[in-house]
């Protein structure tokens, strides 16, 4: 076996299974603690204790209450929750009256329709003991409120949250220490829809129809499974059918995926149909969440619209279920929750729709901005009637009323108040002030009313307040003059009560604020005018800040106006140097520095026009055309040229007057401005009209071009200047000059050759070209001038062509003939290689043609002939077969009677314990006791399936043939687990198929269930299979349950040795660090470099992967990494391509029957496609988890309590990662791209991988590697057991019946006939043989559940035995015997068909090569050995005539016709194929049957030897049963004495009393005591003759075995009768037998 080895690694101790269990309910029961409070959380909208502190947390009841206020605020009101802040708990603890917010949450689950079952007691809270039944409450109201749409859904965070150790210790000692079980929190959605419905298997069944429908997807279907009043779901609307599929099937994907999260650890409850299926209760709540969305949506098209009624018509949708909507406040509802909406869109950046909450608080303040509103008019109403009375307390107690929404009023004023407001009112055109006029003008008089208060009271601060109010609204408040207004309101304020006023107007504190705002402005004037010049110095604008220089508050003397730009370059330029000096970015400059700056640029100006007209004198002076005037003018000083020098004068002119007359003026103006570049960068302009300078561009024209620049002058002297220097120079250094110029033309010279040399070697080809051009044209014209010659002397042409051919054929075969005599013997080789290329043509036609055609068959015939012996095999195999069927037979008949004798001394056994029970009794024996002696003598002590009865023992028959059948006929079971839904499929295999092959424990058993995967496999990929990726995607049933089953034990090693040396290595190398999340890399980085340098890293800690990348530091760690990612990496590929023989063969051999059957089903696919699905199975299915997690797999050996270091699983994560995409073929790219230098390294290895698929895909068949075959199963003598638990047993059955028409379509498979022997489905009573108390009796299913799980043993055993077809094998003697007279015709006539030959009369030449054929056979069979002799048919035949041997043949064929193996209208084609195939495999053919024949020849042997061992075993049964019966009469003699057994003799009347005898037919009570019975022992033990006496005459004998009572009393007959008229009752005879004679 796979995987055989030391089991110390392979299982768990009973301790260690008990202690993880218990850590896994522990664990599970704090993820359903978590789970209840986020779900309380969302509901509460607080945060609640973590859920280790959580159950203590509820013992006061007032989440709990609070929670019932969610759902039932009529119930469970705020102001009723006691201790509702949880001061009174937080001091003294608990309080008895905590119960009362118990009892009102419970009150509230009653009141909103939960069922009892799930509720509580209070004491299970108060008092804590049963804390996992509130949990268990709180998540069954969760799904209930969810399914009404008052509730979110709750989450299932199995596998998602962490525990530390310390937690889950701690909770599993808690749940110890009160002894508490844990509820089945999976089964709430089915005891749900239990308790809330009608019929519950019609809603089960309609739950589960939706589910399917959801699975497939399509939208119509499932809105017709979801209206299936079944289901009891309400409010479906059509029109979101689409909506219900995709949220249904999203939560369908979701709640699967938890379901399998959660089922990859071991956890106490079982796994349920609803696990992985939704509930009533959780799709009538995602419908109604589809419903809320819909009416949610029509909200926001209504809102988006801004449609007032289509709004009311939503928010009047009853799934909403919204109170208090008012037709009167539509346009606020409409106005509320389009601002709600826009302030959503604000805070997420998008459109999306208001929650119900959100609507229901929009419609609740648009309910509450309504009421305010019509209140605010009444009140506005009654205040303008109050102004309008002249009273200023009516009018001040008006003004006071809270709902006219106004500021807050002061007494103090109300004749201001009355005052004001009565002039407003007057001054209004309806005279009625509105709501927001009124607000304005009272907000306005009370912050007037504050300033005068301020100004009684004195306070400065309180007077500040009250100006810089925005309700006052003055202009022109500065902070700086808050000391002034203070003095001068007050000074007003006492003027304006001498006047007679007692408030100060608002136009008044206006007046007053500006008045001093005047005198401050002029004293800081000059303050002012300097901060202006700093500050337009900042910006880039001249006159700014020509114009602050200009203010007279700055008196700074000689500003001109021309030289604004010059004022602005010089300041700003002596501000940035200030700034530079004192670091100050905010330096400015002072007065006195101002002043220096403008007299500087003063300075600029006249320097700058000074050197613009010495420009302007220059050019004038080129113009006139003067040396030594323009000599003159270069050598002015403001002008400041370099180098002139007095000898270049006439050059200076020359060159001067040719750059001036290269310039030309655009256009026909000519501009007069002339722009001059100072050397600090400024511009200067200089007008030639005026000889005015300006620092601006002049704005009144172009500027003059045809004006030579100072630079450009300057330029000209220096390089006239430079050219006299230069020429001097020449002047002394000619002959060195003359030489260099000679050295230059030379390699002038030379670099033209070499580039002329260059192009002729390019050009090579097309110079080849032209000249072949040229030879062919001259070609061609010689050749014309020759055609035109041979054109006029045609004939002499012709004949001397004619001469010539004559004379060159006859050399040429003369040469030819010569030739072939020289090389006879290659030609003759040469015929016999053509010969045979074409004989292999032939031969490849017969092995490939699927119907090769009757010539091609004859050529091949004579292989045939050599063989003859091979039809003598084939009858001797037929002759073998038979016989093994018989000796089958026999062998089922001895072991019929062995079973048989079984029974008899199970009898025997069984009676006697009867007796010893019944011997208390014998004295005692009356008329009143006689029945009940009767059924103690029937009753069976061992009761059950296993008891000793003819039912019992049928029915205990019929179960073993049943799983007989089952197990070696696995297309059953592969039927019935994809009948099942998954969650039960999986179940079934776990805990029945693989009980049924003993979890393969030896070869047949581990045989018999690679069977059952190989149908599985071929079925699921046949029905189940659409697209060749489903394999991959889906989560394939057989391939799931293939993986985990030699993943375990048996495979745990095989794994271990694959995969224990790299992972090993890389555990053991604390170097080694693979990082390939650059972000991770930079992070260690920084870390890194901070704990090295104790200082904190300026760069920043959270990252894009991209920016990390941009380091180098981070580019080379990820490059270390790689390359010991691929070196490691190397070393699990070498480890796995090198271990194809260790993988387990079951593994191995389901990947090739993938293989194949993906083949079949996909032709068109490729086999890279078939490979990537194969290598999925056995690497990432099979080897990929143990990898990831090397000590969940006893990959290698870790200390307990000790895990693997993170460093250490993320390099082994990484290292899996890549060879899953490497066995994928899949590239990194996307988030992965800074890998992509890894995906040549992938190609590489998914070669690798694919050779490695291909290697374990070579195994052999089972047949072969387990050495079974049809014969194994008819020779074993010691037949095979199961131990099944009585639970599987019955529903193994249950599930047979209700699938039987899917399993077995045909009404005569074995299958029905062995469930009709088993009659109805049993009771666990009727199996077990024990009472269950009463259903009342609350240990009842208790005792139940105990019983169920009882083991019994079935030692299985077929019931159909094979029949020898008689009729099959005379068709095959009748194919055969056709074959071979068919091989003798086609040998000897010819034909094109078979049909021609046969009815075609034979020639004489025919006949006379038919004759010799037979006699050289018949020659040849004479010297065979007689064993080998052919069949005396088979001889027959060879002797008839052709014509015979024809007419035969067509006999045979209509038969065969008949039979429907061939066919006329194909032309007997088949028959030719049948040759065809016997030639092409004669030698495989004869090895393999030289095999069947071994085979059958050990089969016979070992049927020879079981047949021998049955025979021993009945003989010993016989003389056990002798001995016994031997002993029991032995018992009965005299000791000592040789004496036999005295006869007994009763009469009639006494055997009716004793009970024995019933009645005698035809003779009254009253002669019974004439009637005498002898019963007489005979020598043979357990005989005996009964003879019957009346009136003393000899009236009959019956021979009566004891056996024989035994046997009926096991049949269950009470009666029998003797000499067909007294009817005795057989227990009591048995009864009386053994106490007279056996002394029992």
């Amino acid at each position: 076996m796979e995987g055989a080895g030391p089991l110390r690694y392979e299982r768990l101790t009973a301790e260690e299974m008990d202690e993880r269990r218990r850590q896994n309910v522990a664990y599970q029961y704090l993820c359903h603690l978590e789970e209840a409070k986020r779900w309380m959380e969302a509901c509460l909208s607080e945060e609640l204790p973590p859920p280790t502190e959580l159950e203590e947390s509820l013992r006061n009841g007032v989440v709990l209450a609070k929670l019932g206020h969610c759902f039932a605020p009529a119930v469970v009101p705020l102001k009723k929750i006691y201790d509702r802040e949880q001061t009174r708990y937080k001091a003294a603890g608990l309080h008895f009256r905590h119960t009362d917010n118990i009892n009102y949450w419970r009150e509230a689950m009653s009141h909103v329709g939960l069922p009892s079952i799930f509720h509580p007691e209070t004491t299970d809270i108060y008092d804590k003991k049963n804390m996992p039944r509130v949990v268990y409450c709180i998540h069954a109201l969760s799904l209930y409120l969810f399914k009404l749409g008052l509730a979110p859904q709750i989450q299932d965070l199995y596998g998602k949250v962490d525990f530390t150790e310390e937690e889950i210790d701690n909770m599993k000692r808690e749940l110890e220490k009160y002894g508490l079980q844990l509820p089945a929190f999976s089964k709430i959605g089915g005891i749900l829809a239990n308790e809330l419905s009608v019929d519950e298997a019609a809603v089960h069944a309609a739950v589960l129809a939706i589910n399917e429908a959801v699975d497939r997807g399509v939208a119509a279907q499932t809105m017709a499974a979801l209206r299936n009043p079944s289901a009891m779901l309400l409010d479906l609307r059509e029109v979101l059918a689409g909506a219900y599929q995709e949220v249904l099937h999203r939560a369908k994907l979701e709640k699967g995926s938890n379901a399998r999260n959660r089922y990859l650890q071991v956890i106490p409850e079982g796994e349920d149909i609803y696990d992985r299926c939704l509930t009533q209760a959780e799709i009538q709540g995602n419908i109604n969440k589809v419903n809320v969305h819909g009416a949610l949506e029509e909200v926001d098209d209504a809102l988006e619209r801004q449609d007032a009624p289509a709004l009311y018509r939503a928010l009047q949708d009853p799934v909403l279920a919204l109170r208090g909507l008012q037709r009167d406040n539509l346009d606020w509802y409409l106005e509320q929750l389009s601002t709600d909406r826009e302030q959503k869109a604000l805070e997420l950046g998008y459109v999306d729709l208001l929650e119900q909450e959100e609507v229901e608080a929009g419609i609740l303040a648009a309910n509450k901005k309504g009421e305010e509103e019509r209140a605010m008019l009444r009140a506005v109403s009654q205040i303008n009637a109050a102004i309008r009375r002249g009273m200023p307390a009516e009018t001040l107690e008006a003004l006071t009323d809270p709902a006219a929404q106004l500021p807050d009023v002061y007494p103090l004023a109300a004749p201001l108040y009355q005052c004001e407001l009565a002039l407003l009112q007057r001054q209004h055109p309806r005279g009625e002030l509105v709501q927001e006029e009124l607000f304005v003008a009272v907000e306005m008089l009370s912050a007037v009313a504050l300033v005068n208060r301020a100004l009684d009271a004195g306070d400065a601060d309180g007077l500040w307040s009250s100006l810089v109010s925005s309700a006052l609204g003055l202009s022109g408040v500065e902070d700086a003059n808050a000391q002034r207004y203070f003095e001068d309101l007050l000074q007003l304020k006492g003027q304006s009560r001498e006047a007679g006023a007692e408030f100060l107007s608002w136009n008044d504190i206006q007046d007053s604020v500006n008045t001093t705002n005047l005198s401050v402005q002029d004293e800081n004037d000059r303050v002012l005018a300097v901060r202006l010049i700093n500050e337009a110095l900042v910006q880039a604008d001249p006159e700014k800040t020509l114009a602050a220089l200009l203010l007279p508050a700055a008196a700074l003397p000689d500003v001109a106006l021309p030289t604004a730009r010059r004022y602005h370059d010089v300041l700003a330029r002596a501000r940035r140097l200030k700034a530079q000096a004192t670091e100050d970015d905010g330096a400015v400059l002072w007065w006195e520095e101002i002043q220096e700056g403008v007299c500087r640029a003063n300075q600029d100006t006249v320097a700058a026009r000074r050197m613009a007209l010495g420009t302007a004198a220059i050019n004038q002076a080129i113009k006139e055309g003067k040396a030594a005037q323009t000599l003159r003018v270069l050598c002015n000083p403001d002008v400041a040229l370099c180098g002139v020098v007095s000898a270049c004068a006439a050059a200076y002119q020359e060159q001067l007057a040719a750059l001036m007359a290269t310039k030309r003026q655009a256009g026909g103006a000519k501009p007069i401005w002339i722009r001059h570049r100072l050397t600090d960068g400024a511009e200067y302009y200089l007008s030639l009209q005026t000889f005015e300078g300006s620092w601006q561009r002049p704005c009144d024209g172009g500027l003059n071009t045809t004006h030579l620049s100072r630079e450009e002058i300057q330029s000209v002297v220096t390089q006239v200047t430079a050219a006299h220097d230069r020429e001097r120079l020449w002047a002394s250094n000619i002959a060195f000059v003359v030489r260099l110029q000679a050295r230059l033309r030379g390699f002038l010279v030379r670099r033209e050759f070499a580039a002329r040399r260059h192009i002729l070697r390019e050009q090579r080809p097309a110079a080849i070209r032209i000249q072949a051009r040229w030879r062919g044209y001259k070609q061609r014209r010689a050749y014309l001038e020759r055609l035109r010659y041979l054109q006029g002397n045609v004939d002499a042409a012709i004949k001397i062509q004619a001469g010539v051919r004559m004379w060159q054929a006859r050399r040429k075969y003369q040469e030819r003939l010569r030739y072939f005599r020289q090389n006879i013997k290659a030609v003759i080789k040469i015929q016999a290689f053509v010969r045979a290329n074409k004989a292999r043509g032939d031969y490849r036609m017969l092995v490939h043609a699927r119907s090769p055609p009757l010539s091609i068959v004859r050529r091949f015939i004579h292989l045939l002939e050599q063989s003859q012996h091979d039809f003598w095999e084939e009858s001797e195999v037929l002759r073998l077969q038979e016989e093994v069927v018989k000796r089958i037979r026999a062998s089922r008949q001895l072991e019929s009677d062995l079973d048989l004798m079984d029974i008899k001394i199970g009898l025997l056994v069984k009676n006697r314990i009867t007796l010893q029970e019944v011997v208390s009794h014998c004295k005692k024996l009356t008329k009143k006791n006689k029945e009940q002696l009767s059924e103690m003598m029937s009753i069976d002590k061992q009761k059950g399936l296993k008891s000793l009865s003819k039912e019992k023992r049928q029915k205990l028959e019929a179960y073993q043939h049943l799983f007989y059948l089952l197990q070696t006929q696995p297309v059953y079971l592969a039927r019935l687990i994809f009948q099942m839904p998954q969650n039960k499929s999986t179940k079934f295999m776990e805990s029945v198929i693989f009980t049924l092959y003993n979890y393969a424990s030896n070869p047949r058993e581990a045989y018999l269930l690679l069977q059952l995967f190989k149908t599985a496999l071929q079925e699921e990929i046949r029905s189940k299979v659409d697209n060749i990726h489903d394999i991959l995607t889906g989560n394939a049933t057989v391939i799931r349950l293939v993986v985990s089953f030699y993943r375990n034990a048996r495979g745990q090693n095989a794994l271990r040795q694959i995969l224990g040396g790299p992972v090993q290595e890389v555990l053991q190398d604390k170097t080694l660090s693979i990082r390939t999340n650059p972000v991770d890399i930079y992070k260690a980085w920084i870390n890194q470099t901070e704990s090295q340098s104790g200082q904190k890293s300026k760069l920043p800690y959270e990252v894009s992967p991209e920016q990390a990348l941009s380091h180098p530091e981070v580019q080379r760690r990820l490059d270390i990494s790689i390359r010991n990612l691929l070196a490691m990496t190397d070393k699990f590929v070498s480890a796995i391509t090198s271990s194809v023989d260790t993988i387990p063969y079951g593994m191995r051999y389901v990947a090739k029957i993938l293989r194949t059957s993906l083949a079949e089903k996909f032709p068109k696919a490729s086999e890279e496609e078939i490979d990537k699905i194969v290598g999925n199975l056995l690497y990432y299915r099979f080897m990929n988890p143990a990898v990831v997690a090397p000590d969940g797999f006893d990959i290698v050996d870790i200390s307990a309590g000790v895990a693997l270091h993170p460093d250490h699983r993320r390099s082994l994560g990484s290292i899996a990662k890549v060879l899953q995409h490497a066995a994928a073929r899949k590239a990194f790219d996307g988030e992965n791209a800074h890998l992509c230098g890894v995906n040549r390294y992938l190609e590489d290895t998914h070669n690798k991988f694919r050779r490695f698929i291909s290697a374990a895909c070579c195994v052999p068949e089972p047949e072969e590697r387990f050495n079974v075959d049809e014969y194994s199963e008819m020779v074993a003598v010691a037949k095979p057991v199961i131990y099944i638990t009585v639970g599987e047993l019955i529903n193994t059955h249950k599930l047979l019946l209700e699938h039987q028409d899917s399993i077995a379509p045909h009404h005569g498979d074995p299958l029905h006939e062995l469930l009709e022997d088993l009659d109805e489905l049993p009771t666990v009573q009727s199996l077990v043989g024990e009472s269950v108390p009463s259903p009342a009796d609350s240990s009842a299913e208790q005792v139940l559940s105990q019983l169920s799980k009882m083991e019994i043993s079935l030692t299985l055993t077929g019931k159909l035995v094979p029949a020898a077809s008689g009729e099959e094998s005379d068709t095959r003697s009748l194919l055969l015997s056709t074959k071979q007279m068919l091989v003798d015709v086609i040998q000897s006539q010819p034909g094109d068909s078979l049909p021609e030959i046969l009815w075609t009369v034979a020639s004489e030449h025919e006949e006379a090569h038919h004759d010799h054929l037979v006699r050289r056979r018949a020659l040849r069979d004479a010297q065979t050995p007689a064993k080998l002799k052919r069949n005396r048919s088979l001889a027959a035949n060879s002797q008839l005539s052709l014509e015979e041997k024809k007419r035969k043949i067509i006999r045979n064929l209509r038969r065969l016709e008949s039979l429907g193996l061939v066919d006329s209208a194909h032309q007997y084609q088949e028959l030719i194929n049948e040759l065809a195939k016997d030639i092409r495999n004669q030698r495989r053919y004869r090895q393999h049957r030289k095999g069947e024949l071994l085979k059958l020849r050990q089969t016979l042997e070992g049927l020879n030897a079981k047949t021998l061992f049955y025979e021993e075993q009945i003989d010993y049964y016989n003389q056990y049963i002798k001995t016994c019966l031997d002993n029991l009469a032995a018992s009965n003699k005299v000791p000592g004495k040789n004496k036999k057994l005295q006869s007994l003799r009763y009469t009639a009347a006494r055997l009716f009393e004793k009970g024995v005898l019933l009645e005698i037919e035809d003779l009254p009570l009253s002669q019974f005591r004439n009637v005498i019975f002898d019963i007489i022992p005979c020598e043979e033990s357990g005989r005996f003759q009964v003879k019957a006496k009346f009136m003393g005459v000899d009236m009959e004998r019956f021979q009566l075995h004891y056996q024989d009572l035994l046997q009926l009393q096991y049949e269950g007959v009470a009666v029998m009768k003797m000499f067909d008229k007294a009817k005795v009752n057989v227990n009591l005879l048995i009864f009386l037998l053994n106490k007279k004679f056996f002394k029992k």
